[in-house]
C-alpha cells in the first residue's frame, strides 16, 4: 500500500521526474504544496478570446483565439535545400496575432480554420507585426473528450480554462495537467482552525483547492482565494502574536523616570516644548520602560519630526534608573552625526567627571570599527564600567569584545540595515533582556508596519516641530530643458552668496584617482546605497565633484563625501560642513538620514529617477532644517510620459511623507516593500498584498491574537502549527526575523 500524499510530500513521487525537475527549476517547487500554491493569475471562461491587443514584445503570454488562417510557405537558406515555414493568423475578432512554426507543415492541417485554443510563447515582433515562434498550442477539446463527448470533470464541462503564471520551459498547460494530478491523491492540511473558517465565512482547505484550481464559476475561484488569503495574513500574524505574547512574558529590570534627574534636567533645559505628538510617544515609551517585561516598540515619523529627542528622552530615563543605552546606526557617518548631535544636545550634562560637567551627568562615548586605538580603548573601558551611560556605534558595538555593565535600552536606527543575527549579539549577551526600541525615517504604510513590524507596539510621529520650515521640491527635466540645469547650477551659488549651505546627491561614487576605489575598499565603507560601479547612464560623484568644482561652482569651497573615505576623512568632511567652511557637499546616500546642518538650505540630487520615492522624500528632508525654507531640485534625464517620470512628479507635488511611501510601496515589488531580498517563488505571499489587503490583514491579527490567547502554543492545532513551520523554513522567515 503507497504511503498518503501529503502537502510535504516530494513533487517527484506524484508528478514524475521529468516535470518535476521542470518545476523546480522554472519555480523552485520542490513539494506538493508548492504546486498547490501556485494559483492561476487569470480565469477564462470557455469562448472568451484573449485582448491580443493588450499583448507587448517580450512578455511570455497564454492566449485563447480562433484561427483565422494558415499557410505553408517555401523558401531556401543561402544555397541549401527548400525549408518550409508555415505561418498561421489567430484573431480575437479584433486584433490579429501571427503564430510562425518552421520545418513543421503539419501545423497547417491541424491548425484549420475555426480552430479555437490556447497559444503559448514569448511575443516577438517581426516587420511591425506581433507573433509567437513556435509556440506550444493545447486545443480546447483534445484530453477532455472521449468518444465525441465531453468528459464529465474536463475544462469543456467546467467551463473555465485556468491561466497560470508559467515560462519558456513549463507551460501553463503543463502546471494545469500537474496539479490535477496532485489534487487527485492529495489529503491537504487545513491550518484554519474550524471557528475561524465559520466566523469568517470561509471555505474549507480541500473545497478551497479544488475550486481555485479548477473552478465552474467565477464565485468558486473568488471564493477560495479570499480564503487562502485570509490564510496567508493568518499564519503570519499568529507568528506574531506568540512572539508578542513570549515578550510580554520574558523579564527585564523596570526603568522608571526618576524626578530630578539627567532627564529633567535635559527636557527643563530645552529651547523649544516638544510637540503634542512627541509627548503623547515620550509618554507611550516611559510607561514601557517602567514595566517589568522588555519593550519592543517601533518609532516611525516625518523627516524632522523629532525622532532623536524622543529617543534621547528614552535613553536619559534609563540612565537615570541606573542603566545603559545603546545606539546602533549603520554607518560611521550617522553613528558619528548622532554623536555630535546628541553631546551637543546635552552640554555639560555629557561631561561627566569633567571640568564643568555637572553632578548628575554621564558619558557619551562612541565606538565604530576604524576608532584609533587610544580612543576605542577608552570608549571600551566607559562601556564596560558603567561610566558611559550611552554608547553610540556601528557593527563594532556588536563584537563580543564589547561590553557593556547594564544593557537597559537598545535603540536600532534604520532596523532594516541590520539582520537579526547582529541585534541578537547585542540582545543576548545582556544579564537581563534590555528593552528595544527600532526607530526609522522612513514612514511605513500601517498594512507592511502590520506585516513586517507585527511584533512591535508601533508609535508615530507625524506633527513637524514649530519652526520647522518647508521644503520646495521643482524637477528638473534636463533632456526637455537642458538650460534649467545651469539654472540650478545658478541657484546654488545664489543660496551661498546669502550665506548658506547646499548639497549636491549623486547615486554612484565612480573611480577614484588612483585606482583607490576597488571593490574591496566599497564593501568596507562604501554606505547601504552607494553603488561604486561606471555604469555611463549616470553621473558619478568622483565626475561631478571633478565638474562643479572647476564649472560652475568653480568660486565656491566645494568637497565630497562617500562611503569609501578613511573614516577620519569622512569624520572631518562632515564636520567642516556642519561648522559652514565648506558650501557645497557632493555626496552620495550617506547624507540619507541623520545628518542635521541647520544652515544647508538647497539640494539638488542628479539622476533623481534612480532613487525610490521615500528615499528621495529622506534626503530632501536634509535641507531647511533651520530658520529658512529649503528648496529641493530633482534632476533628470526620463522622458516626461515615463513611470520615472510620474514618480519625481508625484514627489514634487507633496511634503507628506506617509502618502508618498504608500505611493512608493504600490508602485514597488512586493517583496520589496517587505524589505526582504526574495526570490519571489519562495515566499509564502502568493495572494496577500500588504500594500492593498489591510483590512484583511487587520482582521486577521485580531483573530490570531484571540486563538493565541486562547492556546498559546497550538497544542490543539497541530495543522496551524505545521503551517508556521513551513513559513520558517522559506525565505519569508527573513524578513520576519527583522523584527
Amino acid at each position: 500500500m503507497s504511503a498518503a500524499v501529503t502537502p510535504a510530500t516530494r513533487l517527484r513521487s506524484v508528478v514524475g521526474d521529468k516535470t518535476s525537475r521542470a518545476l523546480a527549476k522554472a519555480f523552485g517547487m520542490e513539494r506538493v504544496d508548492d504546486l498547490l500554491r501556485h494559483y492561476p493569475r487569470r480565469y477564462v471562461p470557455l469562448g472568451e478570446l484573449t485582448d491580443l491587443a493588450s499583448l507587448r514584445v517580450g512578455q511570455y503570454a497564454t492566449v485563447m483565439a480562433r484561427v483565422a488562417e494558415a499557410k505553408n510557405h517555401s523558401f531556401r537558406r543561402g544555397r541549401g535545400r527548400p525549408d518550409t515555414r508555415t505561418e498561421v493568423t489567430v484573431t480575437d475578432g479584433n486584433t490579429s496575432l501571427t503564430l510562425t512554426f518552421f520545418r513543421q507543415p503539419w501545423r497547417q492541417r491541424q491548425l484549420a480554420p475555426g480552430t479555437v485554443g490556447l497559444f503559448a510563447g514569448e511575443v516577438g515582433e517581426f516587420r511591425g507585426r506581433l507573433q509567437l515562434t513556435h509556440p506550444l498550442f493545447e486545443p480546447i477539446e483534445g484530453e477532455d473528450q472521449q468518444g465525441g463527448q465531453a468528459l464529465p470533470d474536463g475544462r469543456i464541462a467546467r467551463g473555465i480554462i485556468p491561466i497560470y503564471p508559467a515560462s519558456g520551459k513549463v507551460s501553463s498547460f503543463t502546471i494545469e495537467k500537474a496539479v490535477a494530478q496532485v489534487l487527485a491523491v492529495t489529503d491537504v492540511d487545513e491550518p484554519l482552525p474550524e471557528s475561524v473558517r465559520t466566523t469568517q465565512g470561509l471555505p474549507g482547505a480541500a473545497e478551497a483547492f479544488e475550486h481555485v484550481h479548477r473552478p465552474r464559476e467565477a464565485a468558486q475561484w473568488q471564493r477560495a482565494r479570499d480564503r487562502f488569503r485570509f490564510e496567508e495574513a493568518f499564519v503570519i500574524q499568529t507568528v506574531f502574536a506568540q512572539r508578542r505574547r513570549a515578550a510580554a512574558q520574558d523579564a527585564t529590570v523596570a526603568r522608571p523616570r526618576r524626578e530630578g534627574g539627567i532627564h529633567d534636567l535635559f527636557v527643563q533645559r530645552l529651547p523649544f516644548t516638544l510637540t503634542d505628538g512627541q509627548q503623547q510617544v515620550v509618554d507611550e515609551i516611559s510607561a514601557d520602560l517602567a514595566a517589568t517585561h522588555p519593550m519592543h516598540r517601533l518609532l516611525q515619523g516625518e523627516v524632522g519630526s523629532g525622532k532623536t529627542i524622543v529617543a534621547l528622552m528614552a535613553m536619559l530615563q534609563v540612565v537615570d534608573a541606573g542603566g545603559q543605552a545603546a545606539l546602533l546606526a549603520p554607518t560611521e557617518v550617522l553613528a558619528a552625526q548622532h554623536h555630535r548631535a546628541i553631546t551637543t544636545m546635552l552640554g555639560t550634562l555629557a561631561a561627566e567627571g569633567m571640568l564643568g560637567g555637572e553632578e548628575q551627568a554621564t558619558r557619551v562615548r562612541l565606538l565604530t570599527g576604524s576608532m584609533g586605538a587610544a580612543a576605542r580603548r577608552e570608549s571600551l573601558l566607559d562601556a564596560a564600567s558603567g561610566a558611559a551611560g550611552i554608547v553610540i556605534g556601528t557593527h563594532a558595538l556588536i563584537q563580543d569584545k564589547v561590553q557593556l555593565a547594564d544593557l537597559g535600552l537598545l535603540v536600532v536606527d534604520e532596523q532594516h540595515r541590520f539582520g537579526v543575527e547582529q541585534r541578537a549579539a547585542l540582545v543576548d549577551r545582556a544579564e537581563s533582556r534590555p528593552h528595544v526600541l527600532v526607530m526609522t525615517a522612513t514612514p511605513i504604510p500601517r498594512t507592511v508596519a502590520m506585516t513586517v513590524f507585527g511584533d512591535l507596539e508601533v508609535s508615530t510621529l507625524t506633527e513637524l516641530p514649530a519652526g520647522r520650515q518647508p521644503i520646495q521640491t521643482n524637477v528638473v527635466p534636463v533632456a526637455e530643458r537642458p538650460a534649467w540645469l545651469e539654472r540650478a547650477w545658478e541657484r546654488v551659488g545664489e543660496e551661498v552668496a546669502k550665506g548658506r549651505q547646499a548639497y549636491v546627491v549623486v547615486s554612484r561614487i565612480g573611480a577614484a584617482p588612483g585606482g583607490a576605489a576597488g571593490p574591496r575598499a566599497a564593501s568596507e565603507h562604501a554606505g547601504e546605497h552607494e553603488r561604486s560601479d561606471d555604469a555611463p547612464d549616470t553621473r558619478s560623484l568622483v565626475d561631478v565633484h571633478a565638474e562643479l568644482s572647476t564649472g560652475p561652482l568653480a568660486d565656491l569651497r566645494v568637497e565630497a563625501l562617500h562611503g569609501r573615505l578613511p573614516p577620519e576623512e569622512k569624520d572631518a568632511v562632515m564636520s567642516a560642513f556642519a561648522r559652514g567652511e565648506v558650501d557645497v557637499l557632493v555626496a552620495t546616500t550617506v547624507v540619507e538620514v541623520g545628518v542635521d546642518v541647520p544652515n544647508a538650505t538647497v539640494m539638488v540630487i542628479l539622476d533623481a529617477d534612480r532613487f525610490g520615492m521615500s528615499q528621495l522624500h529622506q534626503l530632501r528632508g536634509r535641507v531647511g532644517r533651520g530658520r529658512e525654507p529649503g528648496l529641493c531640485l530633482l534632476v533628470t534625464d526620463a522622458d516626461a510620459e515615463s513611470p520615472a517620470a510620474e514618480r519625481l512628479t508625484a514627489v514634487a507635488g507633496t511634503n507628506d511623507g506617509f502618502e508618498l511611501s504608500r505611493l512608493d510601496a504600490e508602485l514597488r515589488r512586493e517583496g520589496d516593500v517587505l524589505g526582504a531580498s526574495q526570490s519571489g517563488f519562495r515566499s509564502s505571499l502568493r495572494l496577500l498584498s500588504v500594500v492593498k489587503d489591510e483590512a484583511v490583514i487587520a482582521e486577521a491579527r485580531d483573530v490570531a491574537t484571540a486563538v493565541v490567547e486562547q492556546d498559546p502554543e497550538l497544542a490543539d492545532l497541530p495543522m496551524l502549527r505545521a503551517a508556521i513551520a513551513r513559513l520558517e523554513e522559506t525565505e519569508q522567515a527573513e524578513y520576519l526575523e527583522r523584527t
